[in-house]
C-alpha cells in the first residue's frame, strides 16, 4: 500500500509529466534533445524523484527514450509513429461513441460550446487554441462513455502532443474542423447508429 508521501509524489509526477509534454509540444525540447532531470527539478523546485517518475511515464508513452550513460532525450518521431497513433485513437473514440450514444444528448451543450469557440479560434488564426479546443471536444465524447479504462488508455496516448507533432512535423491539418464537428453533434443528437463510424472516419481523415 502506498504511503501518503508516495501518493503526493505520484500526483506531482503527473503534473511534471504534463509540464514536459507541454515543453515538447511547444518546441522547448526538440526531437533528439536531452531532457535533464536535475534541471527540471531545479526549475520547478522539486526533488528529482517525481521528475524521474514523470520521465518513466513518458518513456512508456514512447515520447522519451533513455540511453545508457546519456540520460533521457526526446525521441526522434517519425511519420510511422504518427501513422500508428491515429488508427488506435480512432478505434478508441468509435468505441466511446458506441458506449455513450444513448447518453450523448446530455453533453451536446458542452460539445456545441467547444465547437463554437473552435470556430472563433479558427477565424482568429490561433492554432494553439484550436488544438486545445479540438481535443477538448473529443475528450468530452470519450469521457461520456463512462468507462474509466477507456479514458485512461485514450489519455495515455498523449493525444495533444501527437497532434501537435503532426501539425509541426508533417503539416497535417487537423484543427479547423468546426463544420465536421457540427455534423457529428447532429448525428449524436439523433442517436444515429452510424455516429461511431462517422467519428472514426473523422479522426482518420487527418492521419498523416
Amino acid at each position: 500500500m502506498k504511503t501518503s508521501d508516495q501518493l503526493l509524489r505520484t500526483g506531482l509526477a503527473d503534473q511534471i509529466r504534463e509540464f514536459i509534454v507541454e515543453g515538447i509540444s511547444s518546441g522547448r525540447w526538440e526531437p533528439g534533445e536531452r531532457v535533464v532531470e536535475r534541471r527540471i527539478a531545479a526549475e520547478l523546485g522539486v526533488s528529482q524523484g517525481p521528475v524521474r517518475e514523470a520521465l518513466r511515464q513518458l518513456e512508456a508513452q514512447r515520447l522519451i527514450e533513455t540511453l545508457p550513460n546519456r540520460g533521457a532525450r526526446v525521441r526522434d518521431f517519425t511519420e510511422r509513429d504518427l501513422a500508428e497513433i491515429f488508427p488506435v485513437r480512432a478505434g478508441l473514440e468509435r468505441t466511446a461513441v458506441e458506449l455513450a450514444l444513448p447518453r450523448l444528448s446530455d453533453c451536446l451543450d458542452a460539445l456545441e460550446e467547444h465547437n463554437r469557440r473552435l470556430g472563433e479560434a479558427a477565424r482568429e488564426g490561433d492554432l494553439h487554441e484550436q488544438m486545445h479546443l479540438s481535443i477538448a471536444f473529443h475528450r468530452e465524447i470519450v469521457e461520456s462513455a463512462g468507462n474509466r479504462l477507456l479514458v485512461s488508455v485514450w489519455e495515455g496516448l498523449g493525444i495533444e502532443l501527437w497532434t501537435t507533432l503532426s501539425l509541426r512535423l508533417h503539416q497535417t491539418e487537423i484543427y479547423s474542423k468546426s463544420a465536421e464537428h457540427a455534423e457529428l453533434i447532429e448525428a449524436f443528437r439523433r442517436a444515429d447508429p452510424a455516429a461511431p463510424q462517422l467519428l472514426h472516419d473523422h479522426v482518420m481523415n487527418y492521419a498523416p
